[in-house]
């Protein structure tokens, strides 16, 4: 039992599985697997750390049913034939070996099929991103009552074969957009016959699936289903309809209820960004918590151990189940158990390494705050065999991460920070929609002062790095000024400069120049306040070029609600007494009492320059090396140490 989070480390029981505390790691597609859906070594060594980690159940990744349309995308796991049962079972005993209960999600990639066509689904209604993508090809077959009848089937067969597998629990997919949820949503499943139209005939795929599965695996093994607790869909599911559902299940021997929400074409509810709120879907399972008697399942942006305690407290859900904390620090209930919370390496939900760099774009799972994420051995930290002094110069992402992981090593590391540890985090998390940035600023900072590592508040000079045997420089960037006559007046600062200050005294006709991410950040910031009038100017013709796909989802929301004007394939030529002189549809004079300029970041390398022209040896990491992200400061820094 845990002191601090009681609730959290409580056992509970799925049917007649008990589970050690109300931890689960929730469903997430990682691309470990095989290209032919077997398991590999990558997945089984990834599903150890979570167990080791101290999760109580792991709910394995959607695993594909069949070999015809349910396979969602590349290197996804399959159970749709005996022959995967082996390797199943492997996964299954690592995970048990672990001492956490495992159990496996089984699906139907329906409409949403990163693979491209043929696709099936309730109704010929397309996933729109497809529909881009793959034009009147991504337009979804209609299943007949014979193909339905066969993947009911399929999901009876697949169910069994987890459990022969070893797997405790087996999870049925019916959340986030997949096939069953096409046809519990009406905004996908348009059917005439006796599988559209009422809730009850919407969910009668459900109910035969799971009855199907049901007689597969016996009364007494636990099933369980993920549902969304709405798709945020205009005339989609709603919170009644889930409910519906939830009873129907608990009616039919369901074990527990695990609540998601959205689907793949409202990710921002499925996999919620900083800028929305935290247990986002938490709502959800409260209501349907107060309708079923089995437990429920509370989920999405529970990134810390206070929250899921809360959660717990105050009756909202029976168990948590987590996905992307659980790839920032697979021992998160580990550090929570023990007493040592401050240690967790915090989800900042960015998306960008689970989300935007994911699988379903080439790559397997990875996560900005774990740069070990799918590479556990070959990125594991071990003692060097020579022992140096390493020195570090910028306290940063990237300087703070490179510092904790040679000291690891057994490196004798000093840090240079000439302001205070944190470099530009301090900037990106100064907006209250972006306050996640400051667990990952605090939990950087924390693991540098828990260490033995010297700090040294000064702007370090080549002098000053005369006696070390390595040199780390993450001297990081710069705002670039505007090179235009009047770019050097009074009224025009770098946008980086005023999010430091939290935008302090700045009011009025405001002109932000520059659509990335800094600017739109900028521009939302100040167009909170109803004493602002903010106009955004880029030159092409698009805002938000290269940021990820659920920032272009949330922000121009927020600056359309804030009324911010958006000026794009536009040029600023001159800056005067009556404004931003701007030209591209014409030539316009847009009134100005403030300018911020965030027209990019350039690298700040001259102490690296410096040192090479001595003939020092030096690594380069974080935006010193190239201006990016968060995702990549952490990550360089991170293989920097390691290095050394």
């Amino acid at each position: 039992m845990s002191k601090q989070f009681p609730h959290l480390f409580t056992p509970g029981r799925i049917g007649n599985v008990e589970i050690k505390n109300r931890i689960c790691k929730a469903p997430q597609t990682s691309g470990l697997s095989h290209m032919d859906g077997s398991v590999s070594e990558r997945l089984v060594r990834y599903y150890e750390d979570l167990a080791m980690g101290e999760v109580g159940m792991i709910i394995v990744e959607y695993a594909y049913v069949d070999r015809l349309y349910s396979k969602s995308a590349s290197n996804q796991l399959g159970i749709c034939d005996d022959e995967y049962i082996v390797g199943l079972g492997w996964l299954a005993d690592s995970i048990k070996n672990a001492g956490s209960v495992p159990c496996i999600q089984i699906e139907h990639c329906g409409r949403q099929r990163f693979l491209g066509p043929p696709m099936k689904s309730a109704s010929p209604n397309p996933w729109p991103l497809m529909y881009q993508r793959y034009g009147q090809a991504a337009i979804p077959e209609e299943l007949t009552i014979a193909e339905i009848h066969d993947i009911v089937e399929a999901f009876g067969k697949a169910a069994k074969r987890a459990k022969d597998a070893g797997f405790e629990v087996v999870e049925i997919h019916g959340a986030h957009g997949y096939l069953i949820t096409n046809f519990l949503s009406p905004f996908t499943n348009q059917r005439t016959d006796w599988y559209g139209g009422s809730r009850e005939n919407r969910f009668r795929f459900l109910e035969q699936i799971f009855t199907r599965c049901k007689e597969y695996v016996g009364e007494d093994f636990p099933l369980i289903v993920r549902l969304s607790g709405t798709d945020y869909e205009p005339g989609g599911m709603t919170i009644e309809d889930t409910i519906y559902y939830a009873k129907r299940l608990e009616e039919l021997g369901c074990a527990a209820i695990d609540v998601s929400g959205g689907d793949h074409h409202q990710m921002i509810h499925q996999v919620t960004p900083m800028q929305l709120s935290q247990g986002h879907n938490v709502w959800a399972a409260e209501a349907i918590k107060k309708e079923v008697s089995i437990p429920v399942f509370a989920t999405g942006s529970i990134t810390l151990p206070e929250y899921a305690e809360e959660i717990l407290a105050e009756g909202k859900g029976d168990f948590i189940s987590m996905g992307r904390p659980l790839l920032a620090d697979p021992y998160w209930a580990k550090k929570a158990l023990e007493g040592h919370p401050e240690d967790i390496s915090p989800c900042i939900r960015c998306n960008e390494g689970c989300l935007d760099r994911g699988n379903h774009l080439g790559r397997s799972i990875n996560c900005t705050m774990n740069p070990t994420l799918g590479f556990e051995d070959a990125l594991a930290i071990r003692p060097t065999a020579t022992p140096k002094k390493v020195a570090v110069v910028g306290g940063g992402p990237a300087g703070m991460k490179a510092a904790a992981v040679a000291f690891d090593r057994g490196h004798q590391v000093t840090l240079f920070e000439k302001r205070k540890l944190g470099g530009f985090l301090h900037e990106a998390s100064a907006p209250e929609f972006k306050a996640d940035i400051r667990n990952a600023l605090k939990y950087l900072t924390v693991q540098v002062e828990k260490r033995d590592i010297k700090v040294v508040e000064k702007e370090a000079t080549a002098a000053d790095l005369e006696g070390f045997d390595a040199v780390i420089i993450a001297t990081g960037a710069a705002g670039v000024r505007l090179p235009v006559p009047g770019g050097d007046r009074a009224n025009v600062r770098l946008a980086v400069d005023a999010l430091a200050k939290d935008c302090a005294g700045i009011s009025g006709n405001i002109v932000v120049v520059g659509g990335g991410l800094i600017g739109t950040e900028t521009a939302v910031q100040l167009s909170f306040s109803k004493e602002n009038h903010v106009t955004m100017v880029e030159m092409l013709p698009k805002i938000m070029k290269d940021c990820s796909a659920s920032d272009q989802m949330v922000y121009p929301e927020m600056l359309k609600e804030n009324g911010v004007q958006v000026m794009t394939s536009s040029r600023v030529v001159e800056i005067n007494d009556q404004g931003v002189v701007v030209e591209g549809h014409g030539r316009k004079t847009i009134p100005a009492d403030h300018v911020l300029v965030a027209i990019g970041l350039a690298p700040c390398r001259s102490l690296a320059e410096e040192l090479k022209a001595m003939g020092k040896q030096v690594t380069v990491v974080g935006d010193c090396s190239k201006v990016g992200k968060i995702y990549d400061a952490i990550h360089s820094g991170y293989k920097a140490g390691l290095r050394v």
